[in-house]
Order: structure tokens, then C-alpha cells, then sequence
């Protein structure tokens, strides 16, 4: 699992100093980002390639608040493949304690029209080799 450290900050929190519900998507978006990016694919790599990756669906579910000053981990780990998208789990962590999960889906779209594609070959093979076995 890809796993991004995120701070939390005041303006990710409410005036008791937890953390807004949707900020978790703001920080589960980064880490996503950046596991491309460790996987070898920037954005502008990928709209001169004419694919964007955008968010078909979520299912989150909050268990425990994030607050003001944490230090967060947050993970990402494709789960399945598809011909035009990839179903991740997408995980915040406050040390061993779980605070947020979800199933995030991502469809493959031209970048140029917003039209379902299918994933580029290169990337099909590329998140294919970061899939959990079993």
C-alpha cells in the first residue's frame, strides 16, 4: 500500500479542531496523485498521453475524527482492475488507529473529449504489477 504523510491543519478544521468530513477527500485526492506520480505518471504526462483518471464513485466511511496538529497517513491500494478503471482502497490512519475508508472508482477518460476510454496499455501493465495478490 502507497502510503502519504499529511499534517492537519486549522483550516482543515472546524472550531472544535476536527476535521471537516470533506477535507478527507481533499487528502485521499493527494495521496492518490502522488501514488501515480510514484508510478511513474504525472498529469501532464497523462493528458499529452489523451487519459485523465477522474472519480466515478466513492464509498466513505468515517470511523473516528481526525484533529488539529495530526499527523495523518494516508494509503492507497488498487484492489481490481477493469478495461476503463481501477477500484481502489483508500485508507487515513492516526497511527495504528484507522480513521477513514473507502472504495474509490476511477474511470478512464479522454483528456481531450471526457469520453470513456479504455487505460492505456502502459498503464494497465503498470497498476497490474501494484495489485494485492489474493
Amino acid at each position: 500500500m502507497y502510503q502519504l504523510p499529511i499534517r492537519v491543519y486549522i483550516e482543515d478544521t472546524d472550531a472544535g479542531g476536527i476535521v471537516y468530513h470533506s477535507c478527507y477527500l481533499n487528502y485521499m485526492e493527494r495521496a492518490r496523485s502522488e501514488w501515480m506520480r510514484s508510478r511513474g505518471y504525472e498529469h501532464r504526462q497523462a493528458v499529452s498521453e489523451d487519459f485523465l483518471l477522474v472519480v466515478a464513485s466513492v464509498k466513505i466511511d468515517y470511523l473516528r475524527p481526525a484533529l488539529m496538529d495530526d499527523l495523518l497517513c494516508v494509503g492507497v491500494e488498487p484492489l481490481r482492475l477493469g478495461k476503463a478503471s481501477v477500484l481502489l482502497r483508500q485508507q487515513v490512519w492516526r497511527e495504528a488507529q484507522l480513521l477513514a475508508s473507502a472504495e474509490v472508482r476511477l474511470a478512464c477518460v479522454t483528456a481531450s473529449t471526457k469520453r470513456l476510454r479504455s487505460l492505456p496499455e502502459s498503464v494497465l501493465q503498470e497498476l497490474n504489477s501494484s495489485l494485492t495478490p489474493g
